[in-house]
């Protein structure tokens, strides 16, 4: 296996090898190109000269996943059986929680061996936790999310943007290469049932119904690099003047597949670097889309507390703690941000986007934060009704990019103290006037009127 490969991958349970097959255990990167994961499980079943099968756990519930985000789930992952087939390789759907169904599916095909994807949340840790206490076989993990694996980029929680710059730079001309071929598997699989009733599957998940599908995104990884190429080809260009301009419509829309793995990040950042689009706007949608967002994974790794006002940046704990008592012009609760029922119209346009459409303009995502934390009557309450909104109807929801942008609007991560003022303290403000200032803010309502 080539070292850098190896690299990628790290044990979660290290024993011996058994000697039946391999099993990679899907689910953070769904997809069959571009996934590092299933390129590792494929050369280890190769070495061992045991077929391969891949196993997606569809759970009953997932923090409070709707059907808007399980639909797009299974949207995608119903057109990966036959993709598999092709190469010989297994795929099973396992409906329960993974330490439930996983284990005895491993028991029963006599694997030898698991693969999983990296993901740092706390509940797919947990579930790694429990599936290694259940089996008796080795369970390797591999980051197949990021360009750089997460481990290597840092071994604890990095402060600043500078700091990271500098600790993934060195490793990217090693990681940041192109995907071998794959070919088809020695072995084939040909144990275990076939055809997958997807829709009877989706029917006995407990979701809420009332949070509808998105129309402007289909879920698969055919139509995620539809949508890269349309970005690369229609806004790519002008992503470094616009990107910011919520009626400018430049945003990548990448977001759900990245999110859902059924598109690489390496990949979108290797296609964007070869385009033909202007250095300068390369170089900022790469920022972005690898140092930035492998930053989030850094953060949420090395912060068991990710989603509580202790991950706050320390100052402005402090901050807001001695603000904690001040009179608040406005004080909202969840029932009413949720219908949009603020004085504010702009944030209520955001709002209102983020229920129809599932999506809010990154710029108008920082105001639309910043304003549950000032409109609260404290910063947990504050957080947790930002993280409830974003999780119930954001389709890219319960990520660590998403986690890590309501904390650093509202708990100053990676940012830097600000004049002290009432309520906010040293927090940033983000007021109506700039908003208005920057870009026009009738035209974005108009917009979301009309959805």
């Amino acid at each position: 296996m080539d070292e850098t490969l190896a690299m990628r991958a790290r044990p979660i349970k290290d024993v011996p090898v058994g000697k039946g097959p391999v099993v990679y255990w899907m689910h953070r990167d769904h997809r069959l190109d571009d996934n590092w994961s299933l390129i590792y499980s494929m050369e280890k079943a190769k070495e061992l000269d045991q077929p391969l099968c891949v196993a997606f756990c569809l759970a009953p519930e997932f923090l409070g996943a709707t059907l808007r985000q399980f639909r797009f789930l299974v949207g995608g992952l119903n057109q990966l059986p036959e993709k598999f087939e092709k190469l010989g390789i297994g795929y099973a759907l396992l409906e329960g929680y993974p330490e439930t169904v996983l284990s005895p599916f491993l028991h029963d095909v006599n694997a030898g061996l698991v693969v999983t994807d990296f993901d740092p949340l706390h509940v797919k840790a947990r579930w790694n936790r429990r599936l290694a206490g259940c089996i008796d076989i080795p369970l390797h993990e591999v980051d197949a999310h990021n360009v750089v694996p997460c481990w290597l980029t840092g071994q604890r929680r990095i402060s600043t943007y500078p700091t990271f710059r500098k600790s993934i730079g060195p490793l990217l001309p090693r990681f940041f290469i192109d995907f071998p071929p794959i070919a088809a598997m020695d072995r084939v699989w040909n144990l275990g049932p076939e055809g997958i009733d997807w829709h009877a599957a989706m029917d006995r998940v407990k979701v809420d119904v009332s949070v509808k599908p998105v129309t402007w995104a289909l879920p698969g990884e055919d139509e995620a690099k539809k949508a890269l190429k349309m970005f690369i080809t229609d806004r790519l260009e002008g992503y470094q003047e616009k990107a910011m301009i919520p009626v400018a419509r430049s945003q990548s829309d990448l977001s759900p597949y990245l999110h859902f793995g059924q598109i690489s990040a390496q990949r979108v950042a290797l296609e964007v670097r070869s385009s033909k689009a202007p250095e300068e706007a390369k170089a900022n949608f790469l920022d972005q889309i690898i140092v930035k967002r492998e930053l989030s994974d850094n953060f949420i790794l090395h912060t068991p507390d990710y989603d509580t006002f202790g991950a706050f940046a320390g100052w402005a704990k402090d901050s807001l703690n001695a603000h904690r008592l001040d009179a608040r012009e406005h004080v909202y609760t969840k029932e009413q941000f949720e219908m949009g029922l603020t004085h504010d119209p702009l944030w209520n346009a955001a709002q209102t986007e983020l229920v129809k459409i599932g999506k809010i303009h990154g710029s108008l995502r920082e105001y639309w934060a910043g304003k549950i934390l000032e409109w609260t009557k404290n910063p947990e309450e504050g957080l947790a009704t930002a993280i409830y909104l974003n999780d119930r109807y954001g389709l890219d929801a319960r990520d660590p990019s998403g986690y890590t942008g309501i904390l650093m609007v509202m708990g100053g991560l990676y940012g830097k103290p600000w004049a002290a003022k009432e309520v906010l303290g040293k927090v940033k403000r983000l007021t109506y006037t700039a908003e208005r200032l920057n870009y026009d803010i009738h035209e974005y309502m108009d917009r979301v009127k009309a959805l």
